[in-house]
């Protein structure tokens, strides 16, 4: 008689996979009471997680054993006001960039300490124009796939009504890049989706690009377009059937965050918003309402954006912007999400916390199997 093992639940598992799975984890902490705002969230390559403030600060919160306890800092401050973060996968250096007064900074030991911050010039793009503001996007990423593997891109806007929200429609989306480590930045072609901004951008592994953008003038979930030659150009833009862009019921969206795990078999992609119906249109068209914003939530796609059959809730009550940032293999991180987002019991901008957990926990008793073609 012959015996034929059966294999194990993770035996047809990539290992890169696995340390997402296991028991289920979460936990929560509090990094500012008080303070809210657009962050940057990302892991660093001795696994220490950074989150840095933003706003008008340049105060950033890390956290040397995984999100349990935490300490303040303060990044180069001229450029890490209104800013936002990369990491350089290529060596571990950090940038924060600041549109706003032109102001770049780098760290070259994980965020403990930052070099004078330089003039930041990025190259103007299609019509002329360069970024005015990095701030409120989810941290840039560094390309793995195909013929641009190395670029930094990072997410950016151009901005023109922040004060005057009849101009709101004017804004539009685009990314800054750099194919020399950081020496030198170019701007993007916009996005093809006026009235943009606040976004987000993943890699697949077919060497596609992926933008995701919040959008204040309408009523709708998010846009989502599309780069083919590595975020220099984008194509191809729709709504995201699935995704919200804030509250449901209103025209002006919220921060999202958006992430892709480091898994190479799978594009398994974590989305963070706000999962309400309680929105209502504001009093004019591109006026500002955030009262109803509520619920921060997560959701999981297996398929690269097409579908995203998992989402579970982080908090239930008062919450607003969100961003994510996911462990490093071999250090204390490995399997770990981190979502950074503002809100708590006493309101959506009361505070701002990070929220820590495992793949296991998002599935909520659902086999990964289920969701893997």
């Amino acid at each position: 008689m012959v015996v034929v093992a059966t294999p194990s639940a993770s035996a047809s598992l990539p290992a890169s996979l696995e340390p997402f799975l296991g028991s289920p984890t979460f936990y929560s902490r509090e990094l500012w009471s008080g303070e809210t705002g657009g962050r940057s969230t990302l892991v660093a390559f001795n696994g220490d997680v950074l989150v840095i403030k933003g706003g008008a600060s340049s105060e950033y919160k890390r956290s040397s054993d995984a999100g349990l306890t935490w300490t303040t800092g303060d990044a180069s401050g001229d450029a890490a006001r209104f800013s936002n973060a990369v990491l350089n996968e290529a060596n571990g250096h950090i940038f924060v960039m600041n549109a706003a007064n032109d102001r770049i900074s780098r760290s070259t030991n994980h965020g403990v300490s930052w070099n004078a911050s330089t003039s930041f010039r990025p190259t103007p793009d299609g019509f002329g124009n360069r970024p005015t503001s990095f701030s409120s996007h989810q941290a840039g990423i560094t390309l793995r796939f195909g013929p641009h593997a190395g670029r930094l891109l990072v997410p950016t806007r151009v901005q023109y009504g922040r004060i005057d929200p009849s101009l709101r429609g004017f804004n539009y989306s685009s990314a800054v890049y750099s194919d020399d480590g950081g020496v030198t930045w170019h701007t993007s072609h916009p996005i093809p989706i006026f009235g943009t901004g606040e976004s987000a951008l993943v890699e697949l592994s077919d060497e596609r690009v992926i933008y995701n953008a919040r959008e204040p003038m309408s009523l709708g979930n998010r846009f989502i377009a599309t780069s083919y030659d590595g975020g220099v150009t984008w194509v191809e833009p729709y709504r995201d059937p699935v995704l919200p862009d804030g509250p449901r019921g209103t025209s002006y969206g919220c921060m999202g965050g958006l992430i892709r795990l480091p898994v190479d078999e799978y594009d398994i992609l974590l989305y963070s918003n706000l999962d309400t119906y309680a929105g209502q249109l504001p009093s004019e068209i591109g006026a500002t309402r955030t009262r109803d914003r509520e619920n921060v939530t997560v959701w999981a796609s297996f398929d690269g954006g097409q579908t995203w059959p998992v989402h579970r809730r982080i908090f239930d009550g008062p919450s607003a912007y969100s961003n994510i940032g996911v462990g490093r293999a071999g250090t204390v991180t490995e399997g770990k999400i981190f979502l950074n987002y503002d809100g708590g019991p006493e309101g959506r901008n009361t505070a701002s916390h990070v929220a820590v957990f495992n793949l296991s926990w998002l599935l909520n008793g659902q086999s990964i199997h289920d969701f893997l073609d």
